[in-house]
């Protein structure tokens, strides 16, 4: 499944294909999933086929270099995609998710609530360390981050070093000069 998927992509990926793979009859296939995707979905959450997100490393005990955490991220995502395998399993990630709401569950369980976690221990450690505004929503932040690498797979984008410095320096800086009054 592997193969096929990094590939011609998710979108080639037929029945046919993974049953003669596998060596088994079309109707064996539809016996146990009545979908590509739904095969697909079940390949992902079991971690057959690789995440298409970097995992994060661990956060420790000290103050966090936010910019530099963020970043080393982005840019490990950002390689990722750059591979055939990473971007076919990216898009295919992707069409899966839009059409099962079960195993986009699932899915985002295993693949997105670890970034979520480990972006929430990074604002955690740097506001405890004083080094953020108050009230910075840590599952946002990973969200939009999330979001940045789902569009790089969607659209095919490459993003630069510098590409990815600005997302993280917007990110850092915010977008308005001075914060509003609530």
């Amino acid at each position: 499944m592997r193969r096929a998927v990094a590939g011609a992509g998710y979108e080639a990926l037929t029945i046919e294909q993974l049953a003669a793979d596998a060596e088994v009859s079309k109707q064996t296939i539809y016996r146990w999933w009545p979908t590509k995707a739904a095969i697909l979905g079940e390949a992902l959450v079991a971690g057959v086929l690789p995440a298409s997100l970097p995992r994060p490393t661990a956060a420790g005990e000290d103050a966090p270099d936010l910019a530099n955490d963020l970043l080393a991220w982005l840019t490990a995502s950002s390689r990722q995609l750059q591979q055939t395998e990473g971007l076919g399993v990216a898009r295919a990630l992707i069409a899966v998710t839009a059409s099962d709401p079960a195993v986009a569950a699932a899915l985002n369980e295993r693949l997105a609530a670890p970034i979520r976690d480990w972006v929430q221990q990074l604002i955690e450690r740097a506001a405890a360390h004083g080094a953020l505004r108050e009230g910075v929503d840590a599952i946002l932040l990973a969200d939009h981050l999330i979001a940045i690498t789902a569009y790089a797979a969607l659209t095919g984008t490459v993003h630069s070093e510098q590409r990815l410095r600005g997302i993280v320096d917007q990110v850092m800086h915010g977008i308005v000069a001075t914060p509003p009054v609530r």
